[in-house]
């Protein structure tokens, strides 16, 4: 194959500005030495008659004469005078300009002529090899006509620069990077067989999603099919769902099946200083994808232009991104016609939109991309480990099930952290240890092995971790623990892991005992030293959330009653209920924390001898596991007996575990609280939104969970302590 021709780059204009400025600089900071200097004309007949001048040129229009001496003779000059020192440091350029200068007498040229060629007569006479040069012009000065037009010369030269980088090569689709184009679109096109690499085969899981999306596709490729039936194409498609879990990644493999054109922005694009442009920019990109129809626009992050509008009206003034919305509603379904343009669009804040750009004709489909399952996160990992070294035999099963909750990008995000583990300590394989390690740093941070921690704040840390693994162990709906740690990782100073349910919808009683395990740290400080620290910041910022989200949004309290005064947008400005509902709601929030601390306290004073015998195994070791827990607590009746739990014979597993280990069980003598037991529950459509920690950017519930998220609690749990 002939090799292909190398593109030539375009000459770049800056370069001449840049030489430009380089020699202005430079004539300033390093100018040429010497210059001409003024003597009188007995001055020059001297050094005329004694053979030193090699030329004069006269200036008719301004009444000056101009000599240029012999430098050969530069030391005799020198010594014949020593005025003309000067002379002799001239360097560079300033050898070609004139040594003297005297001004001429007021006669006439003629006059002056005659003296000259005496004056040059008599030289010969004395030195009969000698004779200088004589010439004449009138000389016009461009120096204060440079000088006039240089500053605006150089105000042009910067407007001209500054509206290049406004203008950032505006017009992607649209040509020159000019202020012309600075209101043509900014889309990436693909086209011409020109795709992105990338088809539905590399997106793992999201079957759902990828199915409604690949019928788009097809009825791109195979309209006919469709359109027998009577059949239209849906005019745009609105990919929903958490970060990370594969909204753009859709989109790229659109771009990679699809054989239309493919233009592909993000709602910023849109946003520019100048007032109109986004607007203008919607038109130019509807208009190129009209012309290139059948085609697809996918805009990324469309709630930077699609947001709700006459909120936050900005007290009256003109609101530019209100201006873009309006002209992107009527370019995707107005009074014009837009056949052939298919709009995908990516959001994860659906909830902010505005109502007309959701409405059917627009996006006629809603696709929700959710968090993966098991069986997604199986299918996840095998993409991603296919580029790594890995051990014989490693259990893909095991690490989807160790986790839950996490996203497609996670998930890569683990598979690369274990390659750099396994590189660091230099093996030749990643191997599941290595995976392990990674979601322990992924989900808590880096270890701190080196923090200085005092022997009497190792014990308190021991302690309150126990407290919270003997609470969730003796809990029924408690999450399985994985391991407590008191390791400092992160901000926290102790950890303990759970490997909670996937679970769709929460029962009271299952939020009561996530409650009661989360106090159980603050609990064992109290029973064990008689005091409590700060240690259970997030403990308490978890519960404390659950407690507002059960009673306030899920309608869990039989004060308030079934009630929710769930926000989607978050409106933080106006509450929906009067002052005395306030109270009522924060005395219940109160009633039920304090509620479920005395129970931590009771439970734990109840087995006050396994708490201490957890926490020294714990300060021994730092580390323990799940079968620590066994070997002090006995298996729990629930993990034995799951199926006789199911069928409701409690008591029948509760007198099988009499012949274990003993432990004083928490009975479910919780199961009917001062709340009504709700009949059925179901999952909101959107969750509220709150302020979020570090652990949930990686989708996983720890104590700093928000209400909703603990709720619907399917990702690896995490008791932190804060420092």
């Amino acid at each position: 194959m002939a090799d292909k021709p190398k593109n030539k780059k375009a000459f770049n204009m800056y370069w001449i500005y840049a030489i430009l400025a380089v020699v202005l600089i430079g004539s300033q900071l390093f100018p040429t030495k010497g210059a001409t200097i003024e003597v009188g004309e007995n001055d020059f007949e001297k050094l005329a008659l004694n053979g030193y001048v090699s030329k004069v040129l006269v200036i008719k229009n301004e009444q000056k004469a101009e000599v240029f001496l012999d430098h050969e003779d530069i030391e005799e000059i020198n010594e014949f005078d020593e005025k003309y020192e000067k002379i002799k440091e001239k360097t560079g350029a300033a050898l070609n300009t004139p040594d003297l200068s005297f001004e001429t007498p007021p006669l006439d040229n003629d006059v002056f002529q005659g003296d000259l060629k005496a004056l040059n007569a008599k030289a010969i006479a004395i030195n009969p090899d000698y004779e200088f040069g004589i010439k004449w012009e009138n000389r016009t000065d461009w120096s204060d006509m440079f000088g006039w037009l240089l500053f605006p010369l150089l105000l042009i030269v910067f407007w001209i620069v500054i509206m290049r980088r406004m203008s950032g090569g505006a017009g992607g689709g649209g040509g020159g990077g000019n202020i012309f184009s600075i209101g043509k679109s900014k889309a990436k096109i693909f086209e011409k067989g020109k795709g992105t690499n990338t088809t539905f085969k590399d997106v793992a899981g999201l079957e759902g999603a990828k199915e409604e999306i690949e019928e788009i596709v097809d009825f791109l490729k195979n309209p006919k099919k469709y359109t027998e039936l009577g059949a239209k194409i849906p005019k745009g498609a609105l990919l929903v769902g958490p970060p990370g879990t594969g909204k753009t990644l859709l989109a790229k493999a659109v771009a990679g099946e699809a054989k239309v054109p493919f233009f592909s922005l993000s709602g910023s694009d849109f946003v520019e200083m100048f007032v109109g442009v986004g607007a203008s920019r919607v038109r130019d990109l509807f208009k190129q994808a009209k012309e290139k129809a059948p085609s697809i626009i996918f805009i990324d992050e469309i709630d930077a232009i699609g947001r709700a509008r006459g909120k936050n009206a900005n007290m009256g003034s003109n609101d530019e991104r209100e201006n873009t919305l309006n002209q992107l509603l009527t370019e995707m379904d107005g009074f014009g016609t837009n056949s052939g343009v298919i709009i995908l669009a990516a959001t994860n804040r659906a909830d902010v939109l505005d109502s007309a750009l959701m409405r059917a004709g627009r996006f006629d489909r809603q696709i929700y991309v959710d968090m993966p399952d098991l069986n997604e996160r199986k299918e996840i990992f095998q993409v991603h480990l296919k580029p790594l070294k890995l051990e014989k035999e490693l259990d893909v099963d095991f690490l989807a099930r160790q986790t839950p909750g996490f996203s497609g990008a996670d998930i890569a995000n683990i598979c690369n952290e274990a390659a750099l583990i396994a590189a660091r300590k230099k093996k030749q394989f990643v191997n599941k240890q290595d995976f392990l390690d990674a979601v322990d740093r992924i989900v808590g941070g880096l270890e701190k092995k080196n923090k200085i921690i005092t022997p009497q704040e190792k014990k308190t840390i021991a302690f309150h971790e126990a407290g919270h693994a003997t609470t969730s162990w003796l809990l029924e709906h408690a999450s399985p623990l994985i391991k407590v740690t008191i390791v400092p990782r992160g901000r926290s100073l102790g950890a303990a892991w759970y490997l909670p349910e996937e679970r769709q919808i929460t029962t009271t009683e299952q939020l009561l005992d996530e409650m009661c395990s989360a106090l159980g740290g603050r609990a064992a400080e109290e029973i064990i030293f008689g005091k409590i620290s700060t240690g259970a910041l997030s403990d308490l910022e978890k519960v404390t959330k659950q407690a507002y989200a059960m009673v306030s949004i899920y309608g869990l309290s039989e004060k308030v009653g079934n009630i929710s005064y769930y926000d989607p947008n978050g409106s933080a400005f106006q509450k929906p209920y009067s002052e005395e509902r306030a109270q009522l709601i924060d005395q219940e929030v109160s009633r039920i924390i304090e509620e479920q601390y005395q129970r931590a306290i009771k439970i734990l004073t109840e087995n006050k001898d396994k708490l201490t015998a957890l926490a020294e195994e714990l300060l021994k070791s730092e580390v323990i596991f799940k079968d620590n827990l066994v070997k002090i607590f006995g298996e729990r009746i629930w993990d034995m007996n799951k199926d006789k739990t199911s069928e409701g014979k409690l008591e029948e597993a509760f007198k099988e575990a009499e012949e274990g280990p003993t432990s004083t069980i928490a009975k479910p003598d919780y199961v009917k609280p001062e709340f009504s037991k709700p009949s059925e529950f179901t999952k909101p459509a959107e969750f509220p939104k709150t302020e979020t920690s570090e652990s949930e950017d990686n989708s996983v519930s720890s104590d700093e969970s928000t209400p909703d998220e603990s709720s619907s609690d399917d990702s690896t749990n995490k008791e932190e302590d804060g420092e």
